[in-house]
């Protein structure tokens, strides 16, 4: 009897031990309960022609729409360059910015100044805790016909001026080159927080060997860093479909369109302002279902390849 009644033993320890743990997510699981899962019945307005006040679960016959205002998106004048420019502008940011934290996290562990490496690190950090507000204003000063840019231009011996933000041309870079400014030193803590497990006696070992500081690099902190480079690299693939909508209505206007109107700033004008609540949900929904895909293929084809995987 004795026997029989050990593994229940050992199952009631564990719960009572894990308890504290338990009671920590607790709060984390109840905040994304609420505000994640229970909205999303909201989703069947997607198929309705909802207007506020009106129940969501209507059984009207003229309630309910299908698949209409998908239909309607994808063979509406916009759908082609809201689908570029949304792609784009994200891709534009993966390949010139997903590398760069890397590189600077790299970089940085092979400062040996404590007090310079807080100090560049710190410095790093500060962009990302500016408002986009903020961030847009500064921008918008920089390159308008009068900004610091044309100035510049001028000081060197330049003779055209260019209001750079009237420029559908231009308008990827000045995006892409934000982006990276702002995001590069957040990012890089996953980074540096990966390199700070790897085992000192591993760089002891290899000075040994005789390899330099760029191999150990090479060798050792990198390969250390790959997981959490692939798994980061997966969400970004996820994320393509999903530019900085933020930022970008704080910046474009008409002029830019061709290169700067997505599709959160096309939900925000014709969804929010112009009170299309049902097309906006519809547009979000099939958004939301194509980076999904894109997380799933990125994350099938990492463990397939590399053996790092979110699942």
């Amino acid at each position: 009897m004795r026997a029989t009644s050990q593994p229940g033993k050992r199952v009631s320890f564990r719960l009572r031990e894990n308890m504290q743990l338990y009671l920590i997510m607790l709060p984390v699981l109840l905040h994304i309960f609420i505000f994640s899962y229970i909205p999303m019945y909201g989703i069947v307005i997607a198929f309705q022609n909802y207007y506020p006040g009106k129940p969501f679960f209507s059984f009207e016959s003229a309630n309910w729409v299908g698949l209409q205002h998908f239909i309607d998106f994808f063979s509406g004048p916009y759908f082609g360059r809201l689908m570029r420019n949304t792609f784009l502008l994200s891709f534009y940011t993966l390949v010139f910015g997903f590398w760069v934290p890397i590189l600077f996290a790299l970089l940085l562990n092979e400062l040996k100044s404590g007090i310079f490496k807080k100090f560049v690190q710190t410095a790093s950090y500060l962009p990302h805790f500016i408002s986009n507000v903020v961030v847009a204003g500064m921008v918008l000063s920089f390159i308008n016909a009068d900004g610091i840019i044309n100035a510049m231009v001028k000081l060197f011996g330049g003779e055209s001026t260019v209001a750079l933000n009237t420029e559908a041309g231009y308008f990827p870079a000045i995006y892409t080159i934000t982006n990276i400014w702002k995001s590069f030193g957040w990012s890089s803590i996953l980074y540096l927080a990966s390199m700070s497990s790897v085992d000192p006696h591993q760089y002891e070992a290899a000075k040994m060997d005789g390899a330099n500081r760029f191999k150990q690099m090479l060798h050792i902190t990198l390969p250390s860093i790959r997981p959490t480079i692939f798994i980061l690299l997966i969400f970004a693939v996820g994320n393509l479909l999903s530019a900085n909508s933020e930022f970008i209505l704080l910046i474009y206007n008409p002029m830019v369109y061709e290169t700067a109107d997505v599709i959160g700033t096309y939900l925000y004008r014709d969804g929010l302002l112009g009170g299309n609540f049902s097309s906006g949900t519809a547009v979000g929904l099939f958004i939301s279902l194509i980076n999904f895909s894109l997380l799933y293929i990125a994350n099938t084809l990492s463990r397939k390849y590399s053996d790092y995987a979110l699942w």
